[in-house]
């Protein structure tokens, strides 16, 4: 019986998620944070309590309600001489884009003696609500008149609030040409971004080519290499970021984002290279490591674990699951015992390090002492449902490594007791099952699956095939594994079902034909059997002794081979 998916308990590859470093666009202020209650006077005309509306409106505002909120506060402002309530009916009726409450509001306000800058920027925000460009375009200049900093960040903001893209994109390339701006290097950078967020992508190109230019920094350079890798200029983007890590060769951030860059033409060993030359932290450890094992280079792999541990302790303590992981990847599986226990147990990786030092601890003939592991982590972790689920798998699979399908059959029962119809468990317990010939159980188990979530391609596959092996309900087989190959047509295991189906069918053309793409596609042992048998019943009995060597070469303990070789010599 061919083994399926297992969740692999093998020799954990290192994964790590390696991202480029975006420097965040401006993002607009959040109004309803603010609470003005406790410092406003409330002065109201007779027969209106504006402090009680004021205060309804905070209340909406806790509920995410922020219309009701903007209409109380417009009330509010009606009846106070407070410019502070009329200031807050501004901002809300602009934030959802209330025109008719912004005007009354704005006009309170500005009767009651808005500050001048604050009134300009309302009013140009309320003439972009209306479509007056001219109008914004004027109000806008007065706030920029000043050159100031957070005068062009309240500029950037409320252009990103507008309702119309179109409008605040030209507002944004009439008013911010590099010859206006202000001599800030991460300012350019921001609008640059705003103006590709807004649709100007010339604009934005003009403004990052010119703060390369004028500054040269990282934050500019790093944008421009974007920009570049947007356009599909992945050259251009490289040699920019080769610039910027030049410059700037002490930000780890920066040198994890030009390798990362690097990695995605596969130049793996180039990219642990762009990490190594600077300072280190765990993160750029982990990347290197992740990278020399992408390049498969086991000399690197060892001359990295032993500059490793000799890292700054605050560095070595927080990279112990990452020094377990190298030594068992380098074959040395005393030493990962070692570093794994020293995963504290607040550690990300704290579950890992235990399942995996069950594993080598069985791996050295300790078996009683690895499932004892093993169900640590399920009283550990009994009110964490994922990580329960794994550890009853590791439970079970520890058993299947050892080719005691009866007891990994408990272990599967002992979680689905804790997790009924729990579908992973589900699963795995109908592989054992048909791996210890209880086919009926196997059956049914995956069925359940399939009934729990319909579209599990696996399970389907399962399903398909040990219906076909078993020569019962080829009918239902056939529909199983036409439904999964058109989910995945390309997955060797699913064409080898197919093509053990077409066996059983007596389809020995169309059989041949499977098998042979999944075997080209995939080396598996349990594929080559199968193949090597339809070619035996075809009589090309020299090319399926050619297929059943390479599977011995595979895999020489294959009991699927012997099977298959009793049955074609009994």
């Amino acid at each position: 019986m061919r083994h399926f998916k297992f969740k692999s308990i093998g020799v954990l590859a290192t994964a790590l998620l390696l991202t480029g470093c975006a420097i965040a666009p401006m993002q607009p202020p959040r109004v309803a944070q603010k609470q003005p209650l406790g410092t406003l006077n409330l002065p109201t005309q007779p027969g209106v309590d504006a402090a009680a509306q004021a205060l309804a409106a905070e209340f909406a505002l806790q509920h995410g309600d922020v219309n009701t909120a903007a209409a109380d506060y417009a009330q509010a402002a009606a009846h106070s001489n407070d410019p502070k309530i009329s200031q807050r009916a501004v901002e809300l009726n602009l934030a959802i884009q209330n025109e008719a409450g912004t005007v009354s509001s704005l006009a309170r306000w500005q009767a009651l003696g808005a500050p001048p800058r604050e009134l300009a920027i309302a009013q140009a925000q309320l003439a972009m609500l209306q479509g007056h460009r001219e109008e914004a375009g004027r109000e806008f200049a007065k706030l920029l008149a000043s050159n100031r900093i957070d005068d062009w960040k309240d500029f950037g903001h409320a252009l990103l609030q507008a309702r119309d893209p179109a409008l605040a994109g030209v507002l944004l390339e009439s008013l911010a040409p590099p010859s206006r701006m202000p001599t800030d290097e991460k300012l350019w950078v921001a609008f640059s971004q705003l103006g590709e967020k807004l649709g100007r992508h010339a604009y934005a190109q003009q403004l990052a080519d010119a703060a390369v230019k004028r500054f040269g920094g990282a934050p500019s350079l790093m944008w421009a290499a974007q920009l570049k890798l947007t356009a599909g200029d992945k050259a251009g983007a490289k040699a920019l970021f080769a610039r910027a890590v030049a410059k700037n060769p002490q930000d780890a951030d920066l040198r994890m984002a030009y390798a990362a860059l690097l990695a995605q033409d596969d130049d793996n060993q180039g990219a642990e290279r762009a990490l190594a030359a600077g300072p280190q932290n765990a993160q750029t450890w982990a990347a290197r490591v992740a990278y020399a094992a992408r390049a498969n280079d086991k000399a690197l792999l060892a001359r990295l674990y032993a500059q490793l541990q000799h890292a700054p302790e605050d560095v070595r303590d927080d990279s112990a699951f990452l020094l377990g992981q190298l030594a068992e990847l380098l074959g040395k599986d005393g030493e990962a015992l070692k570093w794994y226990a020293q995963v504290p147990d607040d550690d990300e990786h704290a579950f890992d390090a235990q399942a995996r030092s069950a594993v080598l601890t069985d791996k050295a003939g300790h078996r009683d002492e690895a499932h004892q592991g093993a169900r640590r982590l399920q009283q550990d972790y009994a009110d964490d449902p994922d990580a329960l689920r794994r550890a009853y798998e590791l439970d079970a699979e520890l058993y299947v490594r050892d080719n005691d399908n009866l007891a990994a059959i408990a272990a599967y029962d002992r979680g689905l007791h804790a997790l009924p119809d729990d579908e992973e468990l589900l699963y795995g317990r109908a592989l054992s099952e048909a791996e210890a010939g209880q086919t009926q159980a196997a059956i049914a188990d995956l069925r359940r699956v399939l009934d729990l979530k319909p579209d599990n391609i696996d399970a389907m596959n399962a399903l398909g095939y040990t219906l076909a092996d078993s020569n019962q309900h080829l009918d239902e087989a056939t529909q199983l594994l036409t439904k999964a190959l058109k989910a995945k047509p390309n997955e060797p295991a699913i064409i080898d079902s197919w093509g053990w189906l077409q066996y059983r069918l007596g389809h020995l053309d169309e059989a041949e034909q499977a098998l042979r793409r999944a075997w080209n596609e995939s080396k598996d042992a349990d594929i080559g059997v199968h193949l090597g048998e339809v070619l035996w019943k075809r009589g090309e009995r020299n090319q399926a002794q050619t297929v059943f060597a390479q599977v011995r070469k595979i895999d020489p303990a294959n009991k699927d081979l012997r099977a298959a070789l009793e049955r074609l010599h009994p």
